[in-house]
């Protein structure tokens, strides 16, 4: 993706920003490459910062978290400086990590090499996870005679089941691209070479749609994984019906009889 913007480059812990207003999108790139990318306790606040202020950013649809360098998306966390950590602490770390769940917008996590740790538990907070065929998912943490604490145990349970959640984590157990996609825990796997097209192809997707349908959408979906059958309909019908009045969905009515592409503006 080209760079037309760059944001915050020396703010953020290892991580940067950049924009490209052109496509509509921003990328967070966690930059440390010598170290495969190990994301430091500080930068997982970071992380939710950026959230924060990408989610208010009217000239960004689409966000991608991706791995500097072509080693790793993210090898985890940074180990020791757990140790000087207070308790209570460490039991609200998956709060900084689902930024990108609560983001009101889409977003594609970008995966190559090892995705390790707080790195898959990132992934799995995304919308979708599209990973080159050279990537490595694991959660270690049993190594260290600890758990994972920002939403593995949940995460991967929920999407791919409690029996293979039970043999990824108890068991330390590291596992390819492909049996992953298998799992339901990636969403795409290319060749490595094809790893920046297929995020593009996927980006140029998503900008096409309207960003108050797709915001719904994503709000719909995560709120009723919890809820009864009946609940998610109840919601699903509400929100249906608020969409009704919107803009865009006349808009996008008056293109599909008019044969023309819809031009979405989110009202």
């Amino acid at each position: 993706m080209s760079e037309n913007n760059v944001l915050s480059e020396q703010k953020w812990d290892h991580i940067r920003v950049e924009k490209n207003e052109e496509r509509q999108t921003a990328t967070i790139i966690l930059d440390r490459p010598e170290k495969m990318n190990t994301v430091s306790y500080i930068a997982r606040a970071h992380f939710n910062e950026i959230f924060q202020n990408l989610n208010q950013d009217e000239d960004v649809r689409v966000i991608v978290i991706k791995g500097a360098g072509e080693k790793a998306f993210t090898s985890g966390g940074t180990i020791k400086q757990f140790l000087d950590r207070h308790p209570e602490e460490l039991s609200v770390l998956h709060e900084n990590v689902a930024a990108p769940e609560r983001s009101p917008k889409p977003v594609i996590a970008q995966l190559q090499g090892y995705t390790f740790g707080v790195g898959l538990e990132i992934a799995m907070t995304c919308d979708f996870r599209v990973a080159a065929d050279n990537t490595k998912l694991g959660l270690p943490e049993m190594n260290l005679g600890m758990i994972p604490g920002s939403g593995g145990t949940q995460r991967i349970a929920k999407i791919a089941g409690v029996g293979r959640a039970k043999d990824m984590i108890m068991r330390a157990r590291r596992i390819e691209a492909e049996e992953a996609k298998e799992w339901g825990l990636l969403t795409e796997v290319v060749p490595h070479s094809e790893l920046d097209k297929a995020v593009d192809n996927l980006v140029d997707e998503l900008v096409r749609f309207s960003p108050l349908a797709q915001k719904v959408a994503k709000r719909i979906l995560n709120s009723s994984q919890d809820t009864p059958l009946s609940t998610g309909l109840e919601l699903e019908g509400y929100a249906y019906g608020m969409l009704r009045s919107t803009d865009d969905f006349r808009e996008g009515v008056d293109a599909f009889y008019e044969k023309r592409k819809a031009n979405f503006t989110g009202k």
